[in-house]
Protein backbone atom coordinates (compact mmCIF):
# COMPACT_ATOMS: atom_id res chain seq x y z
CA UNK A 1 0.00 0.00 0.00
CA UNK A 2 1.64 3.13 -0.73
CA UNK A 3 1.31 6.62 1.43
CA UNK A 4 0.62 9.50 -0.01
CA UNK A 5 2.56 12.51 0.71
CA UNK A 6 1.52 14.65 -1.92
CA UNK A 7 -0.51 15.04 -4.78
CA UNK A 8 -0.10 17.40 -7.52
CA UNK A 9 -2.87 19.08 -8.57
CA UNK A 10 -4.14 20.62 -12.25
CA UNK A 11 -6.95 23.33 -12.39
CA UNK A 12 -7.67 26.15 -14.32
CA UNK A 13 -6.26 29.75 -13.74
CA UNK A 14 -9.53 31.31 -13.87
CA UNK A 15 -12.07 30.56 -11.37
CA UNK A 16 -14.55 28.80 -14.35
CA UNK A 17 -18.77 29.53 -14.29
CA UNK A 18 -20.11 28.49 -11.55
CA UNK A 19 -19.22 28.85 -7.71
CA UNK A 20 -18.66 25.19 -7.16
CA UNK A 21 -15.75 24.84 -8.88
CA UNK A 22 -13.80 27.55 -6.65
CA UNK A 23 -15.85 26.11 -3.57
CA UNK A 24 -14.52 22.70 -4.68
CA UNK A 25 -10.77 23.88 -5.04
CA UNK A 26 -10.99 25.42 -1.29
CA UNK A 27 -12.24 22.19 -0.06
CA UNK A 28 -10.06 20.20 -1.75
CA UNK A 29 -7.18 22.41 -0.24
CA UNK A 30 -8.34 22.12 3.03
CA UNK A 31 -8.66 17.94 3.01
CA UNK A 32 -4.80 18.27 1.74
CA UNK A 33 -3.86 20.19 4.85
CA UNK A 34 -5.93 17.90 7.14
CA UNK A 35 -4.33 15.05 5.97
CA UNK A 36 -1.09 16.13 6.06
CA UNK A 37 -0.86 15.92 1.73
CA UNK A 38 1.47 18.53 0.15
CA UNK A 39 -0.04 20.46 -2.48
CA UNK A 40 1.89 20.51 -5.93
CA UNK A 41 0.86 22.74 -8.27
CA UNK A 42 1.53 25.75 -10.62
CA UNK A 43 2.79 28.05 -8.25
CA UNK A 44 0.02 30.76 -9.77
CA UNK A 45 -1.89 32.90 -7.21
CA UNK A 46 -5.34 33.57 -10.09
CA UNK A 47 -8.05 31.35 -10.33
CA UNK A 48 -8.62 27.55 -9.10
CA UNK A 49 -4.72 27.29 -8.77
CA UNK A 50 -4.40 30.36 -6.23
CA UNK A 51 -7.40 29.25 -4.58
CA UNK A 52 -6.56 26.08 -3.62
CA UNK A 53 -3.12 26.80 -2.94
CA UNK A 54 -4.71 29.34 -0.57
CA UNK A 55 -6.61 27.17 1.11
CA UNK A 56 -3.59 24.54 1.92
CA UNK A 57 -2.17 27.36 3.44
CA UNK A 58 -4.69 28.87 5.90
CA UNK A 59 -4.89 25.16 6.81
CA UNK A 60 -1.68 24.89 7.51
CA UNK A 61 -0.59 22.90 5.01
CA UNK A 62 2.67 22.76 2.73
CA UNK A 63 2.76 24.00 -0.63
CA UNK A 64 5.15 23.22 -3.68
CA UNK A 65 4.60 26.09 -6.68
CA UNK A 66 6.41 25.69 -9.92
CA UNK A 67 5.74 28.17 -12.95
CA UNK A 68 7.62 28.72 -15.72
CA UNK A 69 9.50 31.97 -15.90
CA UNK A 70 7.49 33.05 -18.79
CA UNK A 71 4.32 33.08 -17.14
CA UNK A 72 5.16 35.06 -13.99
CA UNK A 73 3.19 37.99 -15.08
CA UNK A 74 0.63 36.43 -16.26
CA UNK A 75 -0.35 33.81 -13.61
CA UNK A 76 1.14 35.88 -10.58
CA UNK A 77 3.51 33.99 -8.14
CA UNK A 78 1.41 33.50 -4.67
CA UNK A 79 3.15 34.27 -1.90
CA UNK A 80 3.78 32.46 1.44
CA UNK A 81 4.74 29.24 -0.68
CA UNK A 82 7.47 27.67 1.30
CA UNK A 83 9.05 25.73 -1.55
CA UNK A 84 9.00 27.59 -4.81
CA UNK A 85 10.45 27.03 -7.88
CA UNK A 86 10.56 29.39 -11.47
CA UNK A 87 11.57 26.88 -13.97
CA UNK A 88 12.68 28.16 -17.71
CA UNK A 89 10.10 25.97 -19.57
CA UNK A 90 6.69 23.78 -19.58
CA UNK A 91 8.64 20.80 -19.97
CA UNK A 92 11.03 21.26 -16.89
CA UNK A 93 7.44 22.35 -14.89
CA UNK A 94 5.49 19.23 -16.15
CA UNK A 95 8.73 16.79 -15.20
CA UNK A 96 9.60 18.30 -11.71
CA UNK A 97 5.64 17.93 -10.99
CA UNK A 98 6.14 14.40 -11.65
CA UNK A 99 8.92 13.94 -9.83
CA UNK A 100 7.60 15.23 -6.67
CA UNK A 101 3.83 14.00 -6.53
CA UNK A 102 2.62 11.02 -5.46
CA UNK A 103 -0.91 11.47 -6.85
CA UNK A 104 -2.34 13.80 -9.26
CA UNK A 105 -5.97 15.29 -9.24
CA UNK A 106 -7.78 17.41 -12.22
CA UNK A 107 -10.07 19.86 -11.27
CA UNK A 108 -11.77 21.93 -13.80
CA UNK A 109 -9.86 24.21 -16.13
CA UNK A 110 -8.99 25.01 -19.56
CA UNK A 111 -6.50 23.57 -22.45
CA UNK A 112 -3.70 23.44 -20.09
CA UNK A 113 -5.36 21.19 -17.41
CA UNK A 114 -6.58 18.90 -19.98
CA UNK A 115 -3.27 18.19 -21.81
CA UNK A 116 -1.47 18.23 -17.96
CA UNK A 117 -3.96 15.28 -16.93
CA UNK A 118 -3.81 13.92 -20.34
CA UNK A 119 -0.47 13.53 -20.64
CA UNK A 120 -0.53 11.80 -17.03
CA UNK A 121 -3.20 8.98 -18.10
CA UNK A 122 -0.55 8.53 -21.14
CA UNK A 123 2.10 7.60 -19.03
CA UNK A 124 0.75 5.56 -17.29
CA UNK A 125 -1.09 3.28 -19.93
CA UNK A 126 2.46 3.45 -21.36
CA UNK A 127 3.36 1.63 -18.21
CA UNK A 128 5.55 4.61 -16.75
CA UNK A 129 3.74 5.44 -13.20
CA UNK A 130 1.51 3.69 -10.98
CA UNK A 131 0.72 7.18 -9.52
CA UNK A 132 -3.39 7.62 -8.68
CA UNK A 133 -5.34 9.93 -11.19
CA UNK A 134 -8.60 11.61 -9.71
CA UNK A 135 -10.67 13.48 -12.47
CA UNK A 136 -12.85 15.40 -9.81
CA UNK A 137 -15.76 15.72 -11.86
CA UNK A 138 -17.47 19.05 -10.05
CA UNK A 139 -20.68 19.67 -11.90
CA UNK A 140 -20.01 16.55 -14.56
CA UNK A 141 -17.36 18.80 -15.35
CA UNK A 142 -15.16 15.49 -16.95
CA UNK A 143 -18.13 13.82 -18.17
CA UNK A 144 -17.42 14.71 -21.78
CA UNK A 145 -13.73 13.52 -21.68
CA UNK A 146 -14.72 10.65 -20.37
CA UNK A 147 -17.08 9.91 -22.83
CA UNK A 148 -14.81 10.48 -24.97
CA UNK A 149 -12.07 7.90 -23.72
CA UNK A 150 -15.24 5.39 -23.95
CA UNK A 151 -16.00 6.51 -27.34
CA UNK A 152 -12.04 5.71 -28.30
CA UNK A 153 -11.89 2.36 -26.49
CA UNK A 154 -15.32 1.07 -28.58
CA UNK A 155 -13.54 2.75 -31.96
CA UNK A 156 -10.62 0.30 -31.09
CA UNK A 157 -8.50 2.94 -30.51
CA UNK A 158 -7.58 1.65 -26.61
CA UNK A 159 -6.66 -1.70 -27.12
CA UNK A 160 -7.24 -4.52 -24.97
CA UNK A 161 -4.52 -3.87 -21.66
CA UNK A 162 -3.56 -0.43 -22.28
CA UNK A 163 -6.90 0.68 -20.81
CA UNK A 164 -7.11 4.33 -19.87
CA UNK A 165 -6.83 4.05 -15.78
CA UNK A 166 -8.50 6.93 -13.46
CA UNK A 167 -10.49 7.41 -10.57
CA UNK A 168 -13.77 9.79 -10.53
CA UNK A 169 -14.75 12.01 -7.49
CA UNK A 170 -18.20 13.56 -7.61
CA UNK A 171 -17.82 15.46 -4.58
CA UNK A 172 -15.26 17.29 -3.84
CA UNK A 173 -15.51 16.02 -0.08
CA UNK A 174 -14.21 12.07 -1.59
CA UNK A 175 -11.54 13.89 -3.65
CA UNK A 176 -9.03 12.75 -0.82
CA UNK A 177 -10.21 9.70 0.26
CA UNK A 178 -10.52 8.39 -3.29
CA UNK A 179 -6.80 9.26 -4.05
CA UNK A 180 -6.24 7.14 -0.70
CA UNK A 181 -8.57 4.48 -1.55
CA UNK A 182 -6.61 4.27 -5.02
CA UNK A 183 -2.98 3.91 -3.36
CA UNK A 184 -3.62 1.18 -1.34
CA UNK A 185 -3.43 -0.53 -4.81
CA UNK A 186 0.16 0.15 -5.54
CA UNK A 187 3.19 -0.63 -3.59
CA UNK A 188 4.84 1.94 -2.45
CA UNK A 189 7.99 1.85 -4.56
CA UNK A 190 5.69 2.04 -7.36
CA UNK A 191 4.98 5.62 -6.84
CA UNK A 192 8.39 6.66 -8.08
CA UNK A 193 7.44 5.63 -11.64
CA UNK A 194 10.27 5.19 -13.89
CA UNK A 195 12.00 8.60 -14.42
CA UNK A 196 14.63 7.92 -16.91
CA UNK A 197 12.06 6.26 -19.14
CA UNK A 198 9.90 8.90 -18.90
CA UNK A 199 12.59 11.53 -19.91
CA UNK A 200 12.60 9.88 -23.58
CA UNK A 201 8.89 10.10 -24.04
Amino acid sequence: MASISSICVFCGSSDGRVPSYRRAAEILGTAMAENGIRLIYGGGSIGLMGTTARAVLAAGGAVTGIIPEFLLRREIMLDGVDDFHIVPDMHTRKQMMFERADAFVALPGGIGTLEEVVEQMTWAQLGRHRKPIVLADVEGFWTPLMDLIAHMGAESFIRPGYEVTFRVAARPEDIVPTVLAAAADVPDAALDGDRRAIERL
